[in-house]
């Protein structure tokens, strides 16, 4: 089936319950599939009508989309497979006026077993977009070196995003960097203290920005 117009509220709808139980539109990190339906989007979608969507593109926004992995397909490539919409629509939930009891035993089994898989999907994972500022000691401190110390820290739930650096006076720097993180699996404070833990580089980190996906 696929995604067609991403600008309209059935499109946007569409890509909302796709991401239901997805993180990304193909696999378990970005890709060249998540640029392509991005730039479709065009806009951050409503997060009161949209929540998942709008959640997924203040995610794919922290990244250099032209730089993810992937070949790039058509629009239609992506999306629900037929196959898993024709699913849910060959439950009849409403049925003829005609009273059958087989009948109405046979969609009561149906609908039954169509809500208890509704009930079993996976919730959705709660993440936020944080932005962490990283102080070197002073001006001598090799900044390349203490990003590349900052990124070699791996947590399950932690995605680094992308960096800069800030003037901050007398010809220092500061690092900040932009990450997501599961806040079920990654506790900032934690993460923080590693940082500080890199003795050779790092003065102290503060959170700049946090804001949910």
């Amino acid at each position: 089936m696929g995604f067609t117009n991403l600008t309209s509220d059935a499109g946007l709808k569409q890509l909302n319950d796709y991401l239901t139980d997805k993180s990304f539109i193909e696999g378990h990190a970005a890709s060249q599939a998540d640029a392509v339906v991005f730039k479709a989007v065009g806009a951050s979608p409503d997060a009161e009508k949209y929540p998942n969507a709008a959640r997924w593109y203040k995610q794919i926004a922290t990244y250099d989309v032209a730089a993810l992995p992937g070949t790039a397909k058509e629009l239609s490539a992506y999306g629900p497979a037929e196959g898993a919409a024709a699913e849910e629509d060959d439950i009849d939930l409403f049925g003829s006026d005609e009273e059958d009891p087989e009948a109405e035993r046979i969609k009561a089994e149906r609908v039954a077993e169509y809500e208890k898989k509704k009930s079993h999907k996976p919730k959705a994972v709660q993440k936020s977009l944080v932005t962490l500022d990283v102080k070197p000691w002073d001006d001598e401190t090799p900044m390349d070196e203490l990003e590349k110390a900052v990124r070699g820290i791996q947590m399950d739930g932690l995605l680094w995003g992308v960096s800069r650096l800030v003037p901050v006076g007398f010809g220092v720097n500061k690092f900040q960097i932009n990450l997501v993180v599961e806040d079920d699996k990654v506790s900032l404070e934690a993460l923080q203290e590693e940082l500080e833990g890199l003795e050779d580089y790092v003065q102290s980190t503060d959170i700049a920005a946090m804001s949910k996906l």
